[in-house]
């Protein structure tokens, strides 16, 4: 599988378009980044399928996250 990859995704707050690296060596994992053009913060979650050899990106929000 390969460990690093580039997606693009739209901020959920200004719409900017923005080039994510992605490392998936660790798995699956979630963190923050932040948009370099409105400077909010933007939830990433990253879902690694190795038995698919598949790696999703979701983003959101940081206020549309329901616990």
């Amino acid at each position: 599988m390969q460990t690093y990859t580039e997606r693009r995704v739209h901020c959920p707050h200004c719409d900017h378009l923005i080039n994510v690296t992605i490392d998936a060596s660790n798995g699956s994992q979630q963190y923050y980044d932040d948009c370099p053009a409105c400077c909010h913060a933007i939830h990433m979650n990253v879902v690694v399928d190795e038995v698919h050899d598949t790696i999703e990106l979701y983003s959101d929000a940081d206020d549309e996250q329901i616990f």
